[in-house]
């Protein structure tokens, strides 16, 4: 008689890492379940491929690279494109400079994004857009 719509929001609650906001991580970040980041990362996050991963980056932490993950919460600064496979929550403090791609979008008042905001359907939501790490790697053959 009436649609049942799916649950807007999060679903993964659980938060099994914290990186603090005095530590700095240069290179790419892969990690399972949640993790909130107060802290600032030089090159891509990304949740484990295949799992509903949650970031949560605080108004304390930073960015300087892509994040591929299944729900992400922004409250912090991240210059880079950001592929969510489910949900995007943009808070107040939020400051994106690059491209967003979403299935399901909440953006407060405050938040900035200085790119373009595409909704993906479920289908697209499969596959991910971001290259795996091992897909970047060389072999010692191609560096000569």
């Amino acid at each position: 008689m009436f649609n049942k719509k799916k649950p807007a929001g999060i679903q993964q609650t659980k938060l099994a890492t914290l990186i603090a906001p005095d530590v700095r991580i240069t290179g790419d970040l892969q990690f399972s379940d949640g993790l909130r980041l107060d802290g600032h990362v030089h090159g891509n996050v990304s949740g484990e491929p295949g799992s509903q991963t949650l970031l949560v980056l605080s108004d304390r932490g930073s960015i300087e690279g892509n994040v591929h993950g299944y729900d992400v919460v922004v409250n912090g600064r991240i210059v880079g494109d950001v592929i969510a496979d489910h949900f995007v929550e943009l808070q107040s403090n939020a400051h994106v400079t690059g491209n967003i791609d979403y299935q399901q979008l909440r953006m407060d008042c405050g938040a900035s994004v200085d790119g373009k905001l595409t909704k993906r359907d479920a289908a697209q939501a499969a596959r991910p857009l971001l290259p795996s790490v091992s897909d970047t790697e060389f072999s010692k053959s191609d560096i000569g």
